[in-house]
């Protein structure tokens, strides 16, 4: 299960596993459609404001997932490159112009934080995208993903990076996340106590303790829809990840999810949305799967 079962959409990772960072991109075909939502406090991102659908582009040429914190949307740059030089973007009087999403996770207190994703890094991660199988776990922008923070940095285990799709009929949703969250997955028995929250460490100072966190990712899906049912869409992924970590949303990350409609099956923007939910929660599990 997938991301790349959506036509036309490809995956590549650049990835450093000493310096324990990198960068995932994920390439759209022509004339996909995109909104977005950020619920975490904390995010790092890079044109997320024109996913809004009152705002005039309506297309998405690629989407950038980078570990390094605001360092590392200096990988959208070789996005942007790759995508110029291909003819990709919104068309204007001086040529297209290429519409190239980008989102961090903070990876800054693992590995060599010296080493961080840049416009080279991102144009590698666009010449090693495929349309077949997604390498997964701590690979690209999972490379130095962590959960478990909030019990503090002695509990904190890898994370990585997930995928997962799901189908009803002819409409597939998929998801790619990477997994850098505060919380932890939930246990297949249920919720930790809420109580044991109390003993949570959430200064946003004490790095030792915090660890650095976000959750973010890109869902997509064969079904066509306008910038309104993809917002609708990345908000029923967010349910998703409430479905998978605990706890989830918190200031202190700052998870932020991408739909995007490529278009071609005519589908309910409730379905669409309820396979989103599904195909995150899939790719979190993943995430965990995948040594």
């Amino acid at each position: 299960m997938s991301i790349t079962e959506i036509p036309g959409i490809r995956v590549g990772h650049w990835t450093d596993e000493v310096a324990c960072t990198g960068c995932t991109v994920v390439l759209f075909p022509d004339g996909t459609v995109a909104s977005g939502e950020v619920r975490g406090g904390a995010p790092a991102t890079r044109e997320w404001e024109l996913l809004a659908p009152e705002k005039l582009v309506a297309r998405i040429d690629a989407f950038v997932l980078s570990g390094r914190s605001a360092f590392g949307l200096a990988a959208c740059d070789g996005v942007v490159r790759f995508c110029e030089e291909r003819g990709m973007g919104y068309p204007t009087a001086a040529g297209p112009v290429p519409i190239v999403v980008g989102a961090s996770l903070f990876d800054l207190l693992i590995g060599d934080r010296s080493v961080r994703p840049i416009a080279e890094h991102g144009y590698a991660a666009c010449v090693a995208a495929a349309a077949g199988d997604v390498p997964t776990g701590r690979v690209g922008a999972g490379t130095g993903a962590t959960v478990a923070k909030w019990r503090g940095r002695e509990h904190a285990r890898p994370g990585g990076i997930g995928s997962g799709s799901a189908r009803s009929g002819d409409i597939v949703v998929g998801a790619l996340l990477a997994v850098n969250a505060f919380g932890d997955r939930l246990p297949s028995d249920g919720r930790p106590a809420v109580g044991e929250l109390g003993t949570a460490v959430v200064s946003p100072f004490d790095d030792e303790a915090l660890g650095g966190n976000t959750t973010i990712g890109v869902i997509a899906t064969n079904a066509t829809l306008d910038k309104v049912g993809c917002l609708l869409v990345a908000r029923a992924g967010h349910d998703g990840l409430a479905r998978s970590l605990w706890p989830v949303h918190t200031t202190v990350d700052g998870d932020a999810l991408v739909a995007a409609a490529v278009g071609g099956e005519t589908a309910a923007v409730d379905v669409v949305a309820a396979l989103a939910n599904e195909a995150v929660a899939l790719a979190v599990e993943n995430a965990f799967a995948t040594p």
